[in-house]
């Protein structure tokens, strides 16, 4: 019964370890969304993985112990520390996997994709696990009489076994293939900048984009309630900013109610030093922590001069401003002045991207690229003149010359599936990490595949045979000796050891 629970928890605590580690390029989403709920900064990404590996390898050592007592027939007892552990684990991974399912279920798709990239490797890792199950497996198969019981045990395993075998014949990975038709390396589009770099929004984190080779920068603009454009990507300026040090009244406002003389008070770079929105964040220098100590609110159109003069590509969400803004029906007229008037950066860096009135838009800046966060039809497309998309990751598009740029993509494994899908650009949080990918990750010709697969399986037909056979043979031997045993206590006049004498009664008898 506890190697059954053991068995149990360990494989979901396996599928809740795997998910939440290929979860990794969502962290920072799944601690902003926990700091918006919460109220406070904390990692609680990575300390949920940590956690998960820490169970998950006390159940490895649990299952060891347990195999090594099954090989000597011992019963295995657990005791009650490690039933609260193994209960704990259980619930853990059982919630976080149900928890996942209903609130964050888009997180199923990255799941899903990693196998394209893990796929072929993972069949390697479970052909070797097979193998390493050949000897408790035989030796429980040998070991009983019954042979329904034997049926039991070999038939799921030689299932499982045959499964594997075959897997590849129907397992699709797009990095599989000829170096020839592999695209070109993605571009890079800066995520609010450079934000395991510097502060996210300011002119430091888009200045840090640029020294890193990116084509573009995305952001976020908001309007304040005076009608100056600024980047801000959320809807207060709690975890962004010190307004609750100067302004602690106004904490909880949106940002498009203040006027551009309170937001430019504002330090917008403290924060990214004391809270550390990454957890891999690589170290600063002393100029750097000072000049990221040093941040502040940055308009629209100091980030488009910037722009401009690194001729990079700019790509941001426009905020519509809330109910009784002054700018709330006029929000796109006044980033068009802004665009044109105020920062007169060159038309064709411009990706629009907001869908609201874009025949104005068009009508008003002819120049500016158009791009979509929808996939429409083609027709739909090429009626507006949408030559972009702008995708979750988790979305392919490739149809009629439409080009796809890919959000947020920040692990090197899902910048490599990326690459391998033929997108255009990314954008990322780690410019400083994608930019160093020479090659996909995982990137494997089919010929080499071919060769890894066909070994891999040969070497289980003959390694899983041969341990069958060991086990056989020795279970045979065993009861050879048994019978040569019982066949000498008889004796030649065919007496038992209950006719024997005893030696305390011999005198007695001879007598």
């Amino acid at each position: 019964m506890y190697f059954s629970l053991l068995v149990l928890t360990f494989s979901f605590s396996f599928v809740f370890l795997y998910m939440w580690g290929e979860a990794r390029n969502d962290y920072n989403s799944f601690d902003w969304y926990s700091f918006i709920n919460l109220g406070y900064w904390f990692h609680w990404s990575t300390f949920l993985l940590f956690l998960a590996v820490f169970v998950f390898s006390y159940l490895f050592f649990l299952i060891f112990i347990s195999v090594l007592l099954l090989f000597e027939s011992q019963e295995l007892e657990l005791h009650w520390c490690h039933k609260h552990v193994v209960l704990f684990t259980l619930s853990l991974s059982f919630t976080g996997l149900a928890v996942i399912t209903i609130f964050w279920t888009r997180q199923w798709h990255t799941f899903y994709l990693s196998f394209q990239v893990t796929a072929p490797f993972l069949h390697v890792v479970a052909i070797f696990t097979m193998v390493l199950l050949a000897w408790p497996v035989s030796l429980h198969f040998f070991r009983v009489r019954d042979k329904v019981l034997q049926v039991l045990i070999l038939t799921p395993y030689l299932v499982v076994l045959i499964y594997l075998i075959f897997v590849p014949l129907g397992m699709y990975s797009p990095c599989i293939r000829e170096k020839g038709t592999l695209g070109p390396k993605p571009a890079l589009i800066g995520h609010r900048g450079a934000p395991m770099l510097a502060p996210e929004n300011t002119e430091m984190s888009f200045a840090k984009t640029i020294d890193h080779g990116a084509i573009g920068l995305e952001t976020d603009v908001t309007i304040s309630y005076d009608g100056v454009p600024f980047l801000m990507h959320d809807h207060s300026l709690k975890r962004t900013t010190d307004i609750e040090r100067l302004f602690p009244f106004l904490r909880g406002e949106d940002p498009a109610y203040l006027t551009w003389d309170i937001l430019e008070q504002l330090n917008a770079g403290k924060w990214f030093l004391e809270n550390k929105p990454f957890y891999h964040m690589p170290p600063f220098s002393a100029e750097d922590e000072e000049l990221a100590r040093n941040q502040t609110i940055f308009k629209l159109s100091e980030f488009l001069t910037l722009a401009d003069k690194a001729n990079k590509l700019v790509l941001f969400d426009l905020y519509r401003p809330p109910r009784f803004h002054p700018y709330r029906n006029s929000w796109i007229t006044r980033t068009l002045e802004v665009l044109q008037e105020e920062s007169k950066i060159k038309p064709h860096l411009v990706l629009w991207l907001d869908n609201r009135n874009r025949g104005y838009v068009q009508y008003k800046a002819p120049k500016f690229q158009h791009i979509s966060s929808a996939a429409h039809t083609i027709e739909h497309l090429q009626k507006w003149k949408i030559g972009k998309l702008n995708l979750d990751y988790r979305r392919k598009y490739a149809k009629a010359n439409i080009t796809t740029n890919l959000w947020v993509v920040s692990e090197p494994w899902l910048y490599s599936l990326a690459w391998c899908y033929g997108a255009e650009s990314v954008t990322t949080d780690a410019v400083q990490v994608l930019g160093n990918v020479s090659q996909p990750f995982f990137f494997l010709t089919p010929q080499r595949y071919k060769s890894i697969w066909v070994t891999t399986d040969l070497l289980a037909l003959f390694f899983i045979p041969l341990v069958f056979f060991a086990h056989w043979w020795k279970r045979k031997k065993k009861l050879q000796r048994a019978a040569r045993k019982d066949s000498l206590d008889e004796g030649p006049s065919g007496s038992s050891h209950g006719n024997r004498i005893a030696p305390e009664n011999v005198g007695s008898y001879i007598q």
